[in-house]
């Protein structure tokens, strides 16, 4: 067993996921309180590590229909270069490791973090197989995620930001299942046992709803007087293009370039993905700046 294959093991590229804690910390107008700042990165660690020990117990149990899979099966489980009582172990303590750290944290984050790990144990071992269920369980797993950021720095959870998280979440999952589907064909049910319910046609379809819905939720959540209101900003439309960019180009690798089944290689090696996140990012600091409150 080396080291690569135990970093390997963490997923540390996954961890991105995670960045949805720092959701509350931007819309809260909380960035300038350095005592915040620290608090949401102190999460951001806590759910690094927990979602690592998520990660280990989700390849043990699908270690055998990884083997099926064209990328997958070169996971340290999967390909036997880590034993499955060493995995245990192994999730056991990085687990124990990131409750530990929860310790200094407001009770609300603690509770939530126990949720997380709790949900998604039961999503590695029921909610996965259930067609449509398998991906809004993804996505109100980065709920969980947005929850937690906004108990972190003990600001109140925006329905906003819980919505427009879900409906980001389902769109990108869509577009992962959709990838299985197609790339993976008739073998896709071997895999996972979701898929043999899911079909391109029917996916797209899916994707189609959720696509709108994002794009209208987040166009709402600009134009809402009570955000205005709340936050002291106005023009936060002018970041709406952004959005609908990023949505189009990720519907455009889906369909065209025939990637989506790693939403997190995507968003880290697409080009134009990065420099879209690059200019929404900025341009709602400088929204936020420039009103001055």
């Amino acid at each position: 067993m080396s080291l690569r294959s135990i970093i390997a093991l963490l997923r540390p590229n996954q961890w991105i996921k995670n960045i949805v804690i720092f959701g509350a910390l931007i819309f809260a107008r909380e960035f300038t309180d350095w005592v915040n700042v620290s608090r949401a990165f102190y999460a951001f660690v806590i759910f690094c590590l927990l979602s690592s020990a998520v990660y280990i117990v989700n390849d043990i149990i699908d270690r055998d229909s990884d083997r099926s899979h064209p990328l997958k099966k070169s996971r340290p489980l999967a390909a036997g270069v880590i034993s499955p009582p060493t995995a245990w172990v192994m999730a056991a303590v990085i687990g124990a490791i990131g409750l530990a750290l929860t310790s200094t944290m407001p009770s609300p984050f603690i509770y939530t973090a126990l949720v997380f790990l709790a949900f998604n144990t039961l999503y590695s071992l029921v909610l996965k197989k259930i067609v449509i269920i398998d991906v809004m369980a993804v996505a109100a797993s980065f709920v969980i995620r947005a929850i937690a950021g906004s108990f972190a720095i003990a600001v109140p959870n925006s329905s906003w930001l819980i919505a427009c998280t879900f409906l980001l979440a389902l769109f990108i999952g869509f577009g992962k299942r959709r990838h299985e589907t197609v790339t993976l064909g008739e073998d896709a049910g071997n895999h996972r046992v979701s898929l043999k319910k899911y079909s391109p046609y029917f996916l797209d379809q899916l994707i189609g709803v959720v696509t709108a819905s994002t794009v209208v939720a987040y166009t709402f959540y600009t134009l809402s007087p009570e955000i205005k209101q709340k936050l002291g900003v106005s023009h936060l439309e002018l970041t709406i293009p952004f959005v609908l960019y990023g949505v189009f180009r990720y519907l455009y690798l889906i369909h065209q370039e025939e990637k989506g089944g790693s939403p997190t290689e995507v968003l880290l090696s697409d080009i134009p993905i990065l420099i879209n996140i690059v200019l929404w990012f900025l341009s709602v600091m400088v929204i936020f700046v420039l009103s001055g409150n």
